[in-house]
C-alpha cells in the first residue's frame, strides 16, 4: 500500500468520525491539513523565515515527540528540533562584555611607520619607534618591527644606498639621457636618430640623424647640442654602444656634465630615453612610411614641437615641458586638429 492509498484511508476514515460527532473545530484542522498536502504536492522546499522557524519550534513544545510526525507535515521532527534548539541556544547566549588581549594598533600609526620608514632609507626599526613616541605616540618597538617587516621593509644596512630609480627621482633636473632610434624606410635604408631627452622636464632635443652612426660624427653632435642649449646638466646616461666614443664624453666632461654607461643589455636603466623611443614609434612612426632623410627629419621637427608644446605629460601634472600652465581657448574659438 502506497503513501497517497494511505492518506486516503486515513481522510475517509476522519470524515466519517466528523460526520458520527459534529465537531466544526476538527474538521477546520483536517481541512487546513489537507491544504497543506495540496501546497506540499506543489513546493518541492518551502522557504522560512527566522519568525516561522520560532513560531514552529515554539509550538512543537506543546506536542509529544512521538506525535511530531504527525503533526508537522511541512518539515520534518528532527528539524524542528534543530530550530528549537538552535532558539534555546539563542536565548541563552550573550554577547562578550570585556574584549582579552591587546588592541589593534591605529591605522594611523601603522601608516606614519611606513611613510617614515620610506622617506628616511638610513633609519632603522629603532629609530622609526623613536620618532613615533616624540610624536606622542605609544607604541612597542615590537610592534613597529612587525609593522614595517610585514609592509617588506627591510632593516637599514639593505636601505642604506639609494636604488637606480630613487637616484634618478634625486637628480632628475640635472640628468639628460641620450640613445638611438632606428628607422627603415619603404626601400629598406636604415636611419639613425640621436636624441636628448631630460628628465626632469621631459623636453626633448633632436641631435641629428645618419646611416652611419660613428664615434666622431655622435662627439660633434654632442658639441653640437650643447652650443644650442643654456641648461645646466648634472650627469648624462647613456648605454655602452660604440658610438658613445670617448670623445663623447670628454665634450659633456668639459662642461662639467659626468658621463653615466648603463649595464649591458639592461635597457631599463635608461628607461626614460626608450619610453621615449616606444612613443615616437607608436603616434609617429608606425603611422608613416618614410621615404627619405628629408621626409624623416621634417615629421620628426614637427613631433618634437608638438611632443615639447603641446603633448600632456602624466609625469608633469598632464601639463607639457615647455607649456605648464594650462592653455586657455576662447568659447568662441574652434579647436583644431
Amino acid at each position: 500500500m502506497n503513501l497517497a492509498t494511505t492518506i486516503r484511508h486515513l481522510l475517509i476514515g476522519r470524515l466519517r468520525w466528523l460526520l458520527a460527532t459534529g465537531d466544526e473545530r476538527d474538521a477546520e484542522i483536517l481541512a487546513l491539513r489537507h491544504q497543506i498536502l495540496v501546497l506540499q504536492r506543489q513546493i518541492n522546499r518551502p522557504r522560512f523565515t527566522d519568525t516561522d522557524r520560532t513560531i514552529l519550534a515554539v509550538l512543537s513544545t506543546a506536542f509529544a515527540r512521538s506525535r511530531l510526525p504527525e503533526i508537522m507535515l511541512i518539515v520534518q521532527p528532527k528539524t524542528v528540533i534543530a530550530w528549537h534548539r538552535r532558539l534555546v541556544a539563542r536565548h541563552w547566549t550573550y554577547p562578550p562584555t570585556t574584549r582579552c588581549g591587546r588592541p589593534p594598533t591605529l591605522a594611523e600609526i601603522h601608516r606614519l611607520a611606513i611613510r617614515l620608514a620610506q622617506e628616511n632609507p638610513t633609519w632603522g626599526y629603532r629609530r622609526v619607534h623613536g620618532e613615533l613616541c616624540r610624536l606622542g605616540h605609544r607604541v612597542a618597538a615590537s610592534t613597529v618591527w612587525t609593522i614595517l617587516r610585514t609592509g617588506g621593509i627591510n632593516p637599514t644596512p639593505g636601505r642604506t644606498g639609494p636604488t637606480w630609480a630613487q637616484f634618478i627621482r634625486s637628480q632628475a633636473k640635472g640628468i639628460i639621457a641620450t640613445d638611438f632610434a632606428c628607422v627603415d624606410t619603404a626601400t629598406l635604408r636604415r636611419f639613425h636618430v640621436l636624441f636628448f631627452i631630460e628628465i626632469g622636464t621631459r623636453r626633448v632635443h633632436l641631435g641629428g640623424i645618419t646611416t652611419n652612426p660613428t664615434g666622431p660624427w655622435t662627439t660633434q653632435a654632442a658639441r653640437n647640442f650643447l652650443m644650442n642649449t643654456d641648461r645646466q646638466f648634472r650627469f648624462v646616461i647613456h648605454d655602452g654602444a660604440g658610438q658613445y666614443a670617448r670623445s663623447f664624453d670628454t665634450v659633456f666632461e668639459a662642461d662639467g656634465v659626468s658621463a653615466i654607461t648603463t649595464p649591458p643589455r639592461a635597457p631599463m636603466a635608461n628607461a626614460y630615453a626608450e619610453r621615449w623611443v616606444r612613443t615616437l614609434r607608436h603616434e609617429l612612426l608606425d603611422r608613416a612610411i618614410i621615404w627619405s632623410e628629408r621626409q624623416l627629419r621634417a615629421l620628426l621637427v614637427d613631433y618634437i614641437d608638438h611632443y615639447n608644446q603641446h603633448r600632456p605629460h602624466r609625469a608633469l601634472d598632464q601639463a607639457a615641458p615647455d607649456t605648464p600652465n594650462v592653455v586657455m581657448i576662447d568659447a568662441n574659438r574652434p579647436i583644431l586638429r
